[in-house]
């Protein structure tokens, strides 16, 4: 488990990144320990999910096969997220050798896990919002913030690949288009549709 002075060390790598620094990886560990290490990312975003997963159970009608109710409905959205985040990078394990990114992996991995929990945090203020007002300028913001991040995860995706901006983009649609797959495939399983 990283230290504190770790953590926000990487996440400050991963905040280089998106700014277009290079350089951003080199205050991330890349060692066999520092990738494993990365999955604490996870852990780290878990308090900003938790904001989210609660105003989303607010919109699902809860679903009678399910006894659990609500606490049902956000154990389950945070399953769908775990999984959203944790099986396109077992994919991509499997298919970096023959996709030519298999000697970066190791830094697309660790780069983009510290990225995605900084990104959570960011949209945090938005979640916190949600809970308490609805309207359309919310949906609006929400938008935007959704651009945003797509864009700060694609140069963060293309900088940790380092091969070049079409390798990186590939990887990054890629990689995006197995999460949401994984993402509805999951919320259809689980009967998480909003009202």
């Amino acid at each position: 488990m990283p230290t504190g002075d770790e953590i926000q060390r990487y996440l400050f790598g991963a905040w280089r990144l998106m700014l277009g620094r290079a350089d951003g990886l080199r205050l991330m560990d890349l060692s066999a320990d520092g990738f494993w290490n990365s999955f604490f990312a996870i852990v780290v975003s878990v308090p900003a999910l938790v904001v989210g997963w609660v105003g989303l159970a607010l919109d699902i009608d809860p679903d009678p096969a399910h006894t659990s109710g609500r606490i049902g409905i956000v154990l389950r959205l945070a399953v769908v997220d775990f999984a959203s985040w944790v099986v396109p990078l077992a994919a991509l394990a499997l298919v970096a050798r023959p996709a030519g990114v298999a000697d970066r992996f190791v830094h697309y991995v660790v780069a983009t896990n510290w990225a995605s929990a900084l990104l959570i945090w960011l949209m945090l203020p938005l979640s916190i919002l949600r809970l308490f007002v609805a309207g359309e300028i919310l949906d609006i913001l929400g938008l935007l913030l959704f651009v945003l991040n797509m864009a700060l995860s694609w140069r963060v995706t293309t900088l940790a690949v380092g091969k070049g901006a079409p390798i990186g983009t590939a990887v990054f649609v890629a990689m995006f288009v197995a999460s949401l797959l994984v993402l509805f495939g999951l919320q259809e399983m689980f009967g998480l549709s909003v009202a």
